[in-house]
């Protein structure tokens, strides 16, 4: 369906709706990443701290690949409305938990909600508009992730201060109560007119058993377990296995979750790759550029937060560019090569940084990876939604989304595996045997060197004749950090390459032009 069988002002009630309920998912995780700490305090378990974070991103990632198929079979409009109910009975019951396993399992609902949402969101975008201009709307609807990650985390921290941590939770309803009725009301059917024969069940299962051990080796390998300990590659083995039997699976289905096809098609499976890459270096700086921001340069970690918000104003201003280059005039493959140029050239100057960067230049350098995620972004959904036949937009959809979500689950993985034996075997070189063993102890405990308040605290306490050493010591070990932190953005540069390689083959999707 396109705009022209819509009146304007029903086509701008659907864009709004769509913008919050995508600004409505993005923004769960970053105001909850901000009010954990208190939420931890007050349900205890602290030993599951990081649970919440990886269910729902576990959960999520499965959601939506199963979404879009389920989607091209029922509908687009009822799923989403599913999609939307399950997130906000996942925020309340959030907000009502009394322990933390509760939190940990109503957070799993919620990604399940949140992982149908962002499936949905750009597959009605699809279906609102013609291709020629789903570039443009794509891009508006994408800013919302920039959007989001600004005004996330002081919106978590003023609710968590003055309302309680629940509310981060219930104050989702009224804006998720307000977009099922936009949808209800305004939103068309978007059915195809095919019928499509039945749901391919032995497909999700296989997937979901696919994933969900890839998914958690990643996730707690290096934490909970070693990488080559006998659990995580007991996860990695049956990953493999349940892959090939998903992939035997899908060969023979008359109606397969992810169409083999798409693998076949250049302009498809190439926009699978650069969602993976470039999600995967947009999230090198998210993790560690505040960790450079407050461990090396030594600001607070309030700055060190917001640091990422003129990555996302670039990322916001370069969505929305791009979104409308593409409608305007095309050319997907050379927006793609220059997107990953510009974050090549953004995680080069990252990787230059060291102790003397002044703050403002690592404000500009990552303006400019901002500005290369954001170009690429609008690219991946409107190519692979234009090759993809109408009856598969909501697969083709979630199946970016989907390697969306897994290039940050296993770039963020390898980051931290590049980061802790840098950084390890950097620490263990310092000469500290002249300075008391409690302090040897401090400085191999990154939380604690990465936070300038409590090594003030520890300064304070040091005895006058080690002061000046201990002093050295902290500033190499600021070296060491900062020098851990350098080895992950060149390893980016090399993700950046081999990204700018798969676009060169990127096939152009033929957009069909509106008359005039």
């Amino acid at each position: 369906m396109s705009e022209t069988q819509m009146n304007k002002s029903k086509t701008a009630l659907l864009l709004i709706g769509l913008m919050a309920s995508l600004l409505l998912s993005a923004l769960d995780s970053t105001v909850v990443s901000t009010a954990m700490k208190s939420i931890a305090g007050n349900l205890g378990g602290m030993q599951y701290y990081s649970w919440p974070f990886t269910i729902y991103m576990l959960c999520s990632t499965i959601a939506i690949p199963v979404c879009g198929g389920l989607a091209d079979i029922y509908g687009h409009k009822p799923t989403f409305l599913i999609g939307i109910a399950t997130f906000l009975t996942g925020s309340c019951l959030c907000g009502l938990s009394q322990t933390m396993v509760q939190l940990i399992a109503f957070r799993g609902i919620q990604g399940i909600g949140g992982g149908m949402i962002v499936s949905s969101v750009f597959t009605v975008v699809a279906d609102m508009f013609q291709p020629v201009d789903r570039g443009k709307y794509t891009g508006i609807v994408t800013s919302m992730y920039g959007l989001a990650s600004i005004i996330g985390p002081l919106a978590g921290g003023f609710v968590t201060d003055f309302f309680g941590w629940r509310w981060i939770f219930f104050m989702n309803l009224p804006l998720g109560a307000a977009a099922i009725t936009i949808f209800t009301l305004s939103m068309p059917s978007f059915k195809s007119g095919e019928t499509k024969k039945h749901v391919d069940y032995i497909g999700i299962v296989t997937l979901v058993f696919t994933l969900v051990p890839m998914l958690l080796a990643f996730s707690l390998a290096g934490n909970m377990f070693g990488w080559f300990s006998v659990p995580c590659i007991s996860l990695f083995l049956v990953s493999v296995v349940m892959l090939i039997i998903f992939t035997f699976v899908e060969r023979k289905s008359e109606n397969p979750m992810l169409p083999p096809a798409f693998f076949k098609d250049r302009a498809i499976s190439i926009c699978f790759l650069i969602a993976f890459f470039s999600q995967a270096l947009m999230f090198s700086a998210i993790m560690y550029l505040p960790y450079f921001v407050q461990g090396v340069i030594g600001s607070t970690a309030a700055t060190s937060g917001l640091v990422i918000t003129p990555m996302m104003l670039g990322l916001l201003l370069a969505s929305n560019v791009a979104g409308q280059f593409i409608s305007r005039v095309g050319k997907a493959r050379l927006l793609s090569i220059l997107a990953f140029l510009i974050m090549g050239v953004g995680e080069f100057l990252l990787s230059t940084m060291s102790v003397g960067t002044p703050y403002s230049r690592a404000i500009v350098f990552m303006i400019i990876l901002g500005f290369g995620v954001g170009t690429s972004m609008p690219i991946t959904n409107v190519n692979a939604q234009n090759a993809a036949p109408k009856q598969q937009i909501g697969s083709v959809t979630s199946s970016v989304m989907f390697f969306r979500n897994i290039g940050s689950t296993i770039s963020s993985a390898l980051y931290g595996v590049i980061m802790t034996n840098t950084l390890n075997s950097g620490l263990a070189k310092l000469n500290m045997h002249h300075l008391p063993e409690k302090i040897q102890t401090m400085f191999q405990n990154t939380q604690i060197i990465t936070n300038a308040k409590a090594i003030s605290e520890i300064r304070a306490k040091v005895p006058s004749a080690y002061l000046n050493y201990f002093d050295k010591i902290y500033q190499k070990a600021k070296i060491v950090l900062a020098a851990s932190i350098h080895t992950v953005f060149l390893f980016c540069i090399g993700l950046a390459v081999i990204g700018l390689i798969g676009a060169l083959f990127l096939r152009e999707a033929p957009v069909i032009w509106r008359k005039k």
